[in-house]
């Protein structure tokens, strides 16, 4: 069984984020309504681009997704 998207990106937590894939892994760790148990990227680029103010472009979100689908192959 691959691992949600949101288990995927909190490897990528970090206290001083430097570059914004970490960025983006700290705002969805304190979005309590981020669809945590989610591998779905219709599901999670719709509820991000709804509720995902912390995001400064949607590109930031299809990166990570890319290095998801890479990494869970």
């Amino acid at each position: 069984m691959r691992k949600s998207f949101y288990h995927f990106l909190l490897k990528f937590r970090h206290p001083s984020p430097k570059d914004s894939i970490s960025q983006f892994a700290n705002d969805a760790y304190l979005d309590h309504s981020f669809p945590k148990h989610s591998d779905d990227y219709h599901e999670l680029s719709a509820y991000l681009e709804l509720n995902g103010h912390y995001l400064e472009s949607m590109s930031i979100f299809d990166e990570a997704w890319q290095q998801y689908i890479s990494t869970e192959k």
